[in-house]
């Protein structure tokens, strides 16, 4: 069965016909041709598939396309751009908050919701945050650098 929504991603308005059982992941990538968000393990586990919905983190592997209707997708391809990088894009460059950059997507739009609950979070509460988000190649050191240098 198919529905029409509509969604507003990275500020564009977009009417989209999609089945009952497509995820948000799926249409991001798929429709929109949105790539930053990634699936890793389709089952909510790794953060690698993160958007922020509304405002909030979600992992969009797991969230229907359908429940999506009337709302705002902010995908990594929407927080900054490249003339213009969003403050934690540019501390994670700086810092090295990443190696092969498969979760770097979603560990940056954690890392965007944590400081604005938390503009000055400890170490503790930044492992605490992200500790949904997976990384493959155990860059943890620098991607909390990197958490802290956006802090500041």
């Amino acid at each position: 069965m198919k529905h029409q929504i509509t969604v507003t991603v990275n500020g564009r308005e977009h009417r989209l016909d999609v089945e009952s059982q497509r995820t948000l992941l799926d249409v991001v990538r798929d429709d929109l041709k949105l790539f930053g968000a990634r699936e890793a393990c389709g089952m909510s586990l790794c953060g690698a598939c993160t958007v922020l919905v509304d405002g909030m983190p979600i992992s969009s592997c797991c969230y229907l396309a359908v429940r999506a209707n009337g709302k705002s997708i902010i995908t990594i391809e929407g927080l900054g751009t490249p003339e213009q990088l969003h403050p934690v894009q540019q501390a994670f460059i700086e810092r090295g908050g990443f190696q092969c950059s498969y979760c770097t997507p979603g560990m940056i739009l954690m890392t965007v919701c944590l400081l604005q609950e938390n503009p000055h979070p400890t170490v503790d509460e930044i492992k605490e945050y992200l500790s949904g988000n997976l990384c493959r190649c155990s860059a943890y050191d620098d991607i909390i650098q990197s958490v802290l240098a956006a802090a500041r």
